[in-house]
């Protein structure tokens, strides 16, 4: 009788009482993530397993937000007496309000919603902040890390501390609770690939005449 039920289901019917093996790789994948997510939010309050590493967290949150970056990149640009500096720095305020952009985008169109556990006490933060995927610490970190590396004449120490740098601000996201494993995961390949965006877009004398007057 089972048999005979389910061959007068609608094809459509039968098709949801079978889900594909894309959906439930998709759904076992959301759930680990969640899962992994929650038991590396090691920081996430101040009675966490590592809570007393917590200010320490929120110190790497702060060298990874966008306001410090701006406000340095553009000071650093109004005290340059350098061409050459001048057009670095000039890219460089490019490319972190060409990622805050499309952070907010993304954010907006997947409104993914942040880990249960996180604690709304970040530094500085606007209506879709509230929103989860991609980390914008992660993109900001990865794209400023190339940048560094491609565009300054670093020691192989310092090159190597920019690089761990990156990385700590990624891992600090997931253990302060802010994010998902997955949106710094995603945030941080994002980050990469919109430098290769920037050096494509890379502002000039000659590409952006106008830009170079003003300074």
């Amino acid at each position: 009788s089972g048999s005979s039920a389910a061959a007068s289901l609608p094809e459509e019917d039968c098709m949801k009482l079978n889900p594909s093996f894309l959906g439930i790789a998709l759904s076992s994948l959301l759930a680990i993530d969640l899962w992994a997510s929650k038991r590396l939010g090691v920081c996430a309050g101040e009675g966490s397993a590592w809570g007393s590493a917590r200010p320490l967290m929120k110190v790497i949150e702060v060298s990874g937000h966008g306001i410090p970056w701006l406000l340095g990149t553009f000071y650093g640009l109004c005290q340059s007496n350098s061409s050459a500096t001048r057009e670095v720095l000039l890219n460089l305020l490019f490319a972190l309000l060409l990622d805050l952009v499309l952070v907010a985008v993304v954010k907006g169109l997947v409104r993914r919603r942040r880990p249960t556990h996180n604690k709304m006490d970040m530094f500085v933060t606007i209506s879709v902040d509230k929103y989860s995927f991609p980390s914008g610490h992660a993109t900001r970190a990865a794209l400023v890390c190339r940048f560094v590396l491609h565009h300054l004449v670093l020691a192989v120490p310092l090159r190597v501390l920019v690089v761990l740098w990156a990385l700590i601000v990624g891992i600090s996201r997931v253990m302060l609770g802010r994010h998902n494993v997955t949106d710094v995961l995603f945030g941080l390949l994002l980050g990469y690939a919109l430098y290769g965006v920037v050096e494509y877009c890379w502002l000039s004398p000659l590409s952006a005449p106008a830009l170079f007057a003003l300074w």
